[in-house]
């Protein structure tokens, strides 16, 4: 007698085992049996538990490192990890702070932006409790309660420092905070969002584009020095806060700080960030994912584009006078030699671009530079001070910078409403680990080193063109603490390279990212 068609022909089909209960005359034979109701000789009575032992296990879970809920391990580690896509509507306030950064800084809140953002990104984080959260950011959340105590000694002045408590240290206080607490939010926000939500590659090609706006404000700087105007925020704030150095800095938009670094005034570009440091820390940040956005994951037409665009960014970095930013993209050349998959090719490209830089007019503007090195002085004794008053309050430290008598020439003369010109940059001024120091201690130094230093550790192992470049923007984190004052906005591109290492290291060690069965 003919065998019956085999059963695997009727995938999905649900058969009762062999020799069950007979079912109604109409209903089709049971698996395995033919019409006369013998066991087909093709179809043994033990095959279907032999194929139930032989079948793959089902997708195991994986408990995160934080949270409650499981996430499946049955999507690909490298599809929506790294892969193109639209970001949803539940990723606009990331789109908006860095796509629309030119727009914020024409309103005054260049920088500030982010703490107004922090708003909509917690309401995002609250409806989708529990919430995750990276390993090593207890160091973060520890760094932001030792601000918080560090305010019991606001009203100190220590010895060697002058000032009484006021508005301009309350506010300073104050703004810092907001800062630190929407930082915390966004990195938790961002690392959230599912792959579907907000892909990789699209976060990172919004940072290359917040490098072209960068590059166009240096432009603007080098071509327009003098440009700036008085945005609605300024406008609208109080003349006893809008006229506190710190936040005009912040609210202030202007082109480029006008300085004489060279013997003579020099512009040094600073449009859309803060001020001419944060302009170089921020484009050596930046480059380093427009280089992956458009280079790495980009086609021929946008490979050449990109070859062009950085051609064009030399004029703005080499205008900068930035030794910092110099220093920095020094560091990345030798990064990508190092740990980059054609390191040959590397150095050929590194070697034909420093030719060509030698040969260009924009080499006697660095080695002018290099000849003039007036702020060496300045550094050195703010430096000092700094140390030495933040030894009278280690642990805590002040909550806020510090005016020190005297200079690096002086030990008298102070600013004066009869001298504004007269003193010394605060305290803390001249790196952010130095503001560490005079605000929060040697703890607060020790917990900031220990979170960027863990993140290298923790990262190093991902040899993905995100994992690379991310642990690339810790390192320079570590070296750039002791030169450029983090806040706002360097800080911010910091701890978002931290969460895209993030992001990438939570879909490679679970092969689906957490979060990716959650709604918008």
């Amino acid at each position: 007698m003919t065998s019956p068609t085999p059963h695997a022909a009727f995938p999905g089909r649900i058969d009762p085992p062999p020799y069950a209960a007979s079912p109604g005359p109409d209903a089709p034979p049971p698996y395995g049996l033919g019409g006369s109701g013998r066991l087909s000789a093709a179809r043994p009575a033990h095959a279907k538990r032999r194929e139930a032992a032989d079948a793959p296990p089902p997708a195991p879970e994986r408990e995160p490192a934080c949270g409650r809920h499981r996430v499946p391990m049955s999507r690909p580690a490298t599809g929506p990890a790294t892969g193109p896509g639209r970001a949803s509507a539940a990723a606009w306030p990331i789109g908006a702070l860095l796509l629309g950064y030119p727009l914020w800084w024409a309103l005054g809140l260049g920088a500030l932006s982010v703490v107004v953002l922090a708003v909509p990104m917690a309401v995002v984080l609250w409806r989708r409790r529990p919430i995750r959260v990276p390993k090593g950011f207890g160091l973060w959340a520890l760094l932001l309660v030792g601000y918080l105590v560090s305010a019991l000694t606001l009203a100190e002045t220590p010895d060697g420092t002058y000032g009484e408590l006021g508005t301009g240290r309350v506010i300073g206080y104050l703004m810092r905070l907001a800062v630190y607490v929407a930082l915390l939010i966004m990195v938790l926000y961002l690392g959230n969002l599912s792959m579907a939500e907000l892909p990789q590659r699209t976060l990172v090609r919004w940072l290359g584009a917040l490098f072209l706006t960068a590059v166009a404000g240096g432009l603007l700087g080098v071509l327009v020095p003098r440009f700036e105007f008085t945005s609605p925020l300024e406008m609208a704030l109080p003349s006893w806060l809008g006229g506190n150095p710190f936040v005009a800095n912040l609210i202030h938009p202007t082109a480029a700080q006008v300085q004489h670094v060279l013997g003579h005034a020099s512009p040094r570009p600073e449009a859309p960030f803060e001020w001419a440091n944060a302009w170089g820390s921020d484009v050596s940040v930046l480059v380093i994912w427009f280089v992956v956005g458009w280079w790495t994951y980009g086609g021929p037409y946008r490979r050449a584009a990109a070859v062009l665009l950085l051609a064009v960014a030399a004029v703005p970095v080499v205008y900068s006078l930035n030794r910092g930013l110099w220093i920095g993209l020094g560091v990345s050349a030798a990064y990508l030699a190092v740990r980059g998959g054609r390191p040959l090719l590397a150095g050929l490209v590194a070697a034909v671009a420093g030719v060509a830089f030698l040969l260009s007019p924009l080499s006697g503007i660095v080695a002018q530079r290099l000849d003039n090195p007036q702020s060496n002085g300045i550094r050195a004794f703010t430096v000092a001070t700094t140390v030495r008053v933040a030894t009278s309050s280690p642990v805590i430290g002040y909550g806020n910078t510090r005016t020190a008598y005297g200079s690096h020439r002086t030990a008298t003369t102070g600013r004066s409403a009869w001298c504004p010109d007269c003193g010394h940059p605060p305290l803390g001024s001249d790196g952010h680990l130095w503001l560490l120091l005079i605000s929060q201690g040697f703890t607060g130094a020790l917990l900031y080193v220990a979170f960027f230093a863990g993140a290298v550790r923790r990262y190093w192992a991902d040899r993905s063109p995100i994992g690379k470049a991310g642990t690339l923007v810790m390192i320079l984190v570590l070296l750039y603490m002791v030169v450029y004052d983090g806040l706002v906005s360097a800080l911010t591109l910091y701890l978002i390279s931290f969460a895209l290492l993030w992001r990438n290291g939570a879909t490679t060690a679970t092969g689906a990212f957490p979060g990716d069965r959650r709604r918008p």
